[in-house]
């Protein structure tokens, strides 16, 4: 029998499936608020089957912001978020969030202040100057964490994300690429997991007894010079020692590895099209293949590395990375992972949950185009097959191009 249909248990949580909407961000929350948009679209992962869907990258404060459409966890968007999560308890389903800060990925412009990270430096990617975190100031930004725990339990959302992956802050310590600090949170591995030492003591106290807690790590940074397996599985046995229910077993950095995180090509076309800066516009059209690189697609192309995480890690593992088939995903559970997430699959199909109950072959329409992760810099993330509107023409042939390959 197929585990995908039983329920599974993270700490006091119980889905009604082993399926999650991975956090995988939606660009819907103008004014760093949730919006009629995000409500909806979230009501229909719930309403298409899922056990818990996950309201993607909110940021604990406002320095952690690295879009303008990014959710901002702070008590006046309480109220709108309780309304999200009462829609999605409605269709019995389950309700997280990913709280994180997304250190030097970000512009004044957009945060409110220099961008901040584990070391001082230069952000390409903004472009920006970024400041090396404080010492003193670490404590405080712990802290953040945890009363954004507390602010999601006030929203109503029976489960949080801890983004501790793809380059953000806490990654950010995590990996020598970006630590290069010379006191006692830079050098050793030891050292550098002190940040996420002390940003999990606030976040299992404010967790309680009543929320879930899963954790977003990376296995590979995805590059020459980043963490490798023989320190991220060291990470993942912290995170154990934490308390945290679950682990997402990931890997990239957006600022450095960004297909590795997604994988396959980027359309860099459709990317500038929806961009408004005419210099940013222009600068990625030509650089942008080299800036992002193409790593090739491969359906659960996280899986051969999280199975060493499966043999040595004891606590329940959710696996993410290229599912778009219930073939591939009944694989995945009998190789002994607790769920599955899945993103590009649910916004190509928000019903895709319900048809693998249905049919035992299904496999979801996604040809890996990834117009929807291309667009997300700039409008709402959506899947070209389920545009209103019409695509340019030019659009159109970038897009066959890419999934005829």
């Amino acid at each position: 029998m197929s585990k995908l249909f039983t329920p599974v248990t993270f700490g006091p949580l119980t889905l009604r499936n082993r399926t999650i909407r991975s956090a995988a961000f939606e660009s819907m929350c103008p004014g760093n608020a949730p919006s009629q948009m995000l409500l909806d679209y979230h009501r229909s992962v719930a309403a298409g089957g899922i056990g818990m869907t996950t309201v993607a990258y909110a940021a604990v404060t406002q320095s952690g912001l690295s879009f303008d459409r990014q959710l901002w966890m702070r008590p006046e968007i309480i109220p709108g978020l309780k309304e999200l999560t009462n829609a999605v308890h409605a269709e019995d389903a389950a309700a997280a969030i990913q709280l994180g800060h997304c250190g030097n990925m970000s512009h004044k412009s957009i945060c409110g202040v220099t961008p901040v990270g584990a070391s001082t430096g230069f952000n390409l990617y903004s472009p920006t100057f970024v400041r090396g975190l404080k010492k003193e100031e670490l404590p405080e930004m712990a802290r953040a964490y945890g009363r954004a725990v507390n602010l999601a339990r006030e929203a109503g959302f029976d489960a949080v994300e801890i983004h501790a992956g793809h380059g953000y802050l806490i990654s950010q310590f995590l990996s020598p690429y970006t630590n290069h600090r010379k006191d006692c949170f830079g050098g050793s591995l030891k050292n550098r997991m002190r940040f996420m030492d002390m940003v999990m003591e606030e976040v299992m106290k404010a967790a309680g007894t009543d929320m879930a807690v899963l954790v977003k790590m990376n296995m590979r940074d995805g590059f020459r010079g980043g963490m490798e397996i023989d320190e991220t599985m060291q990470v993942a046995k912290r995170l154990e020692q934490s308390g945290a229910h679950a682990l997402v077993l990931s890997g990239g950095f957006v600022s450095k590895a960004p297909m590795y995180v997604m994988r396959g090509q980027m359309p860099i076309r459709s990317m500038t099209h929806y961009m408004n800066c005419w210099w940013l516009k222009y600068g990625v059209r030509m650089v942008g293949k080299w800036m992002i690189p193409t790593v090739p697609f491969k359906e659960a192309y996280f899986l051969e590395d999280a199975l060493k995480f499966r043999k040595e890690i004891k606590m329940p593992l959710v696996y993410v990375g290229g599912l778009v088939s219930r073939e591939k995903i009944d694989e995945v559970l009998d190789d002994g992972f607790e769920a599955v997430q899945m993103a590009r699959a649910l916004l190509n199909e928000p019903g895709f949950v319900n048809r693998m109950r249905e049919e035992e072959n299904a496999r979801c329409n996604c040809k890996h185009s990834n117009y929807c992760i291309a667009r997300m810099y700039s409008i709402e993330m959506a899947c070209h097959q389920q545009l209103n509107e019409k695509l340019p023409a030019c659009l159109k042939r970038e897009i066959a191009k890419i999934e005829s390959e």
